[in-house]
């Protein structure tokens, strides 16, 4: 483990249930506005059996998830994330948000995405699926081939 790995703060340190106000706080408190993203007081909300899914991949197990942003953490330079706008209904919060990532040899790059996060009988993140356009947004940024990309997917798809 390197010193950039992140583990879950120990379960006395999860005393306020997760909701769409708590949501904001600690998600505002991950991505930081100065280096890199920072999620070990958020590991604690999560069940050990955690299945997170996005466009890229399917994670199971707390384990594998912390695995998973700690990789994310070492691969960029600075991670940014505004959340747009939070909704919370019985057990499910949802959230729109932009995430701006810096990379070390390339521009930032704005991704615009949706989180749904099912919450267990305790309280926990049972399920979080991911929703954006990864290529979409990274295309955006690549001068005539963004335009082609677009137009490409009109005429395929719109």
């Amino acid at each position: 483990m390197n010193s950039l790995d992140q583990q879950p703060l120990n379960e006395k340190q999860r005393e306020v249930p997760l909701n769409k106000d708590t949501i904001q706080e600690l998600w505002s408190q991950t991505y930081n506005r100065e280096g890199k993203p920072d999620w070990s007081h958020i590991f604690t909300y999560y069940h050990k059996d955690i299945v997170f899914q996005d466009t890229i991949q399917r994670i199971e197990g707390l384990d594998n998830f912390i695995a998973m942003c700690n990789r994310l953490t070492r691969r960029t330079k600075q991670l940014q994330m505004e959340i747009l706008s939070i909704t919370h209904n019985d057990n499910v919060i949802m959230f729109d948000w932009v995430m701006t990532m810096m990379f070390k040899k390339y521009p930032n790059t704005p991704i615009y995405g949706a989180t749904k996060l099912v919450l267990s009988e305790e309280g926990l993140i049972k399920e979080q699926r991911d929703y954006y356009d990864l290529w979409g947004d990274i295309f955006n940024n690549i001068p005539r081939f963004g335009k082609m990309y677009r137009r490409f997917l009109v005429r395929k798809f719109g």
